[in-house]
């Protein structure tokens, strides 16, 4: 994190622009997950300079200085597949095969409760043309809507894109697809001289970046390799996948693909619980994949899949060990017109 830190004369961003940015940031970072899981930087609006240098920049800056790139000898992701039996699989099934619900978007309404008991509300409407709306509340979501202010990125389609795959049947490409949808820092698919090329653009790009803001310029890292690689291999995969849940959550067709996708990563258990009355299932991230200072734990309505509620818990051992946090969800079929309308 003391990358970011470097960058905290920037100024900090609105909450709006903090969530456009938040998709590139979760993926970008070494300690990827540290800057969106962990609350201080969830619930903060931490000085980023996402304002200043905008999404892309600030993650490119990020990335190259605190992850690596290529691919080592040894496991590969493409050879990963959906754990045989999973409850995962089995609950991509049935939302693949239930009746097509009525709409043509996807709303999810989401409460983040941040360590001092205050709460945000966001709501982010994803269409099943590709368009992506947002706002605080119906009101200013049916402002956003009105004034045609899609905030949909090339990120957002290339997620959604790598779900649908999943859910299509080819797991293996949608994985690769999933994991890159941000960049491709850690050189996944490439072979060793391409990834010794990109790794090596990489680190003039992000040079160039924090010389543009006139901040030093980080060390170069070197690569990661073997348990490490794997593990920010999957922390991609997990960050992609679930950021595509929280905002096509309502679309059958993206659920089940995350779905498929989160039970090919080793270190995600199944759990079962139960939420007011539900049956719910849960599904914790390691801390290995989460940069070793907190779990996450995403909890699912076991009948349809739709998110209920995202903790972090902080890691006992970890020298800094994150804060409990919580965001809550509920998403819903609507449609564009009577988001418009206000009528929702």
């Amino acid at each position: 994190m003391d990358l970011m830190k470097k960058l905290s004369d920037v100024p900090s961003p609105s909450p709006a622009a903090y969530d456009r940015a938040r998709a590139a940031l979760r993926t970008a970072m070494g300690e990827p997950v540290t800057a969106v899981v962990r609350p201080r930087r969830w619930f903060s609006w931490p000085r980023a300079g996402v304002a200043a240098v905008g999404a892309a920049a600030v993650a490119a800056a990020v990335v190259v200085g605190t992850t690596g790139g290529g691919v080592p000898a040894g496991p590969s992701p493409e050879a990963a597949a959906p754990v045989v039996g999973s409850p995962l699989v089995k609950l991509a099934s049935e939302v693949k095969a239930a009746a097509a619900l009525p709409g043509d978007a996807s709303l999810v309404i989401s409460t983040k409760t941040a360590p001092d008991n205050s709460q945000h509300v966001y709501y982010t409407l994803y269409t099943d043309r590709g368009q992506v709306f947002k706002g605080d509340s119906a009101q200013t979501l049916a402002d956003s809507v009105n004034r045609n202010d899609d905030q949909a990125q090339p990120y957002d389609a290339k997620v959604m894109a790598a779900a649908r795959q999943a859910a299509n049947g080819d797991v293996e490409q949608a994985r690769i697809a999933m994991i890159t949808a941000a960049n491709n820092a850690l050189g996944v698919g490439l072979s060793p001289a391409e990834a010794e090329r990109a790794w090596a653009d990489a680190q003039a790009e992000v040079a160039e970046t924090f010389r543009r803001l006139g901040k030093e310029v980080p060390a170069p890292r070197p690569r990661p390799t073997g348990e490490e690689l794997e593990n920010r291999i999957n922390n991609h995969l997990w960050s992609n996948a679930t950021y595509a849940l929280f905002v096509g959550a309502a679309n059958a067709e993206v659920r089940a693909g995350v779905l498929e996708l989160l039970a090919t990563i080793e270190q995600v258990t199944v759990g079962e619980t139960d939420v007011d009355g539900r049956r719910a299932l849960t599904i914790t991230a390691d801390p290995a994949i989460l940069g070793g200072n907190a779990s996450a734990v995403l909890t699912l309505d076991a009948d349809n899949g739709l998110p209920l509620r995202d903790e972090v818990f902080p890691a006992p051992n970890s020298p800094q060990p994150s804060e409990y946090a919580v965001v809550h969800y509920n998403s819903s079929r609507v449609t564009l017109a009577d988001v418009a309308a206000g009528t929702i």
